[in-house]
């Protein structure tokens, strides 16, 4: 396996969590890649992944629990502020757990004007620890069923619950876009879902998918990318509505912003931004 494809591999990904952040753009300092230079020129609240604020007035957040498959599931919430009933918005995190950036990212969808929620998968195991590479570790050791019906259950939680309108989206990234694809075919309430750079689900499973979506893959990934004929195969035959984008140039983890190997400006936006219009015309 040439390095391209090695880098691109998800857990050769997360390698990079045995080196903390401060200390990796201390050392990538010193270098003059493209990658490094341009990763240089994002804002000093990007650099640390983090394009909302938690005390934004605009928002209410707060750490909530519901029923799942494991037990008791925690979850980072986020929705705008004052009173209202809101489309809902399911974010499922990277197998580093729930990090600061995905409850960033929540953020970032509750302020387009939806109830947005991350659990915790690691929730069972004492909840998301702060070392990545701990984290990783507790990841593998899920029970892969529980863990299906964990998620699968936030979409009921979200569907009844009076501060949401019962329509209800999902997302996830990398591991958690393998995940948002089994929500879709575990969950057939679930009228949106879109995955970045997840692992398909069996081509037999596809028929129960009853949600619209939207499929966003990197151009430099081999090993995600190899399984998308079967399942674009399987969505037609099943007669499930899709679009995929692909985006050439772009690596697995584009979208991830606290990666400056990975992370992508020109995919990442553009793919927001299809992302939060898909969501506003199939929810709102």
């Amino acid at each position: 396996m040439n390095m391209d494809q090695q880098i691109n591999d998800c857990y050769s990904d997360n390698k990079n969590a045995k080196t903390s952040r401060r200390e990796f753009l201390k050392k990538s300092a010193a270098f003059a890649g493209g990658s490094v230079v341009a990763f240089s020129m994002l804002s000093p609240l990007n650099l640390e992944g983090q394009l909302t604020n938690s005390d934004d007035p605009r928002l209410y957040t707060e750490t909530i629990r519901y029923s799942g498959g494991s037990g008791s599931v925690l979850a980072y919430l986020a929705k705008p502020e004052g009173t209202g009933r809101y489309p809902a918005v399911i974010v499922i995190h990277e197998n580093r757990g729930l990090q600061p950036h995905i409850k960033d990212v929540t953020r970032r969808i509750a302020l387009e004007g939806f109830l947005a929620i991350a659990p915790d998968a690691l929730t069972s195991q004492g909840g998301t620890p702060e070392n990545m590479e701990e984290a990783i570790g507790m990841i593998q050791k899920l029970d892969a069923e529980a863990t299906k019906k964990d998620f699968t259950a936030a979409v009921q939680y979200l569907k009844t619950n009076p501060l949401t309108t019962g329509k209800v989206g999902c997302t996830g990234f990398c591991w958690g876009g393998g995940m948002t694809n089994q929500v879709a075919v575990n969950s057939p309430d679930l009228n949106v879902a879109v995955p970045y750079y997840g692992m398909q689900p069996k081509a037999e499973d596809v028929p129960k998918i009853k949600a619209a979506m939207l499929l966003h893959y990197a151009g430099n990934d081999q090993r995600i990318n190899q399984g998308i004929p079967a399942f674009e195969e399987a969505l037609k035959k099943a007669g499930v509505s899709y679009q995929i984008f692909m985006y050439e140039g772009a690596m697995h983890a584009f979208n991830n912003d606290t990666n400056p190997e990975r992370y992508n400006k020109e995919a990442a936006e553009l793919a927001w931004k299809r992302t939060i219009g898909f969501f506003k015309e199939k929810l709102k």
